[in-house]
């Protein structure tokens, strides 16, 4: 054989196709920056979400990740297609905000199933095929949030830090069949996000909790309009993906949230707990 024959022959045999990647949330904002830019590096990635579009190369799955059902049937389909799912990335999230105490059991409903229950259901939708073949990743999208909760984001915390307390005990139990397990922890990211929360009226108007209520929703918006760009996650996960042992957690957004989060390991209760109310304003 001729040698230019002989290396295109080994070369064929040792170059590994494009990871699949299926990606939730992904018709918008975080989940639709790191779609595109996972399908211009050369991946094959399927998007999943209740309306997708399928911009930019990107494979659309009509899927709603509450119901499990639609989820095994969005995975079902990757496998149909490509015959393996090699990357899993829950990303799919919304947010409701105001006070605990007046939050009513179809918001506190409504939370959980999007933020945790819809990462449980895709986990378990991919895993029947990851599993056999003893190799793959998952990503769970977790937020700053998970680790450090938020005053009138209760609930949204919640579904994070279950998001976390999930994911660790996931990965322990994956790691003999070579699959393994990430959390990305962003702080505020310049999306949609801050348009689509769900904001409640009752504490909106409530004598107690309607001034307070007010004043941190406005940093907290603030915050996100002016945060990091899309672009920075969707590298990062491009790295956790192309690396050959990644780390179980990684925090990621402006470097004061970055800072603050790690530094409550070390930080008193009732400091961390101070500072929190003195920068969204709950000190008045």
């Amino acid at each position: 054989m001729p040698s230019s024959l002989h290396k295109q022959a080994k070369n064929s045999r040792t170059s590994a196709p494009p990871p699949v990647v299926l990606i939730t949330g992904a018709s918008s904002g975080i989940g639709k920056a790191c779609a595109e830019y996972l399908v211009a590096r050369g991946f094959v990635v399927y998007g999943a979400s209740r309306n997708p579009a399928g911009d930019a190369g990107v494979y659309p799955l009509p899927t709603d990740v509450t119901q499990p059902e639609s989820a095994a049937r969005a995975a079902a389909a990757v496998i149909a297609a490509q015959g393996r799912i090699d990357v899993l990335i829950n990303n799919a999230g919304m947010g409701i905000g105001g006070a605990i105490e007046l939050a009513t059991p179809d918001e506190i409903r409504r939370q959980m199933q999007t933020n945790f229950m819809g990462t449980v259901n895709m986990c378990a939708a991919v895993l029947p095929y990851m599993r056999p073949a003893r190799r793959g990743r998952i990503i769970n999208i977790s937020s700053l949030a998970g680790s450090m909760a938020i005053p009138y984001q209760g609930f949204y915390s919640a579904s994070k830090f279950a998001i976390e307390g999930y994911s660790e005990a996931l990965s322990m139990e994956l790691q003999p069949f070579g699959i393994k397990v990430s959390v990305v922890e962003p702080g505020d990211f310049s999306t949609g996000f801050t348009a689509h929360r769900i904001v409640s009226e009752a504490t909106l108007n409530h004598p107690d909790y309607g001034l307070r209520f007010n004043r941190c929703l406005r940093i907290i918006e603030k915050e996100e309009r002016h945060g990091c760009s899309p672009a920075k996650l969707a590298r990062k996960l491009y790295r956790i993906i192309r690396s050959r042992h990644p780390k179980f957690r990684y925090r990621i957004g402006a470097l004061l949230q970055v800072v603050f989060t790690k530094a409550r390991a070390i930080t008193p209760a009732r400091w961390h707990q101070t500072l929190l109310r003195l920068f969204y304003g709950l000190l008045c």
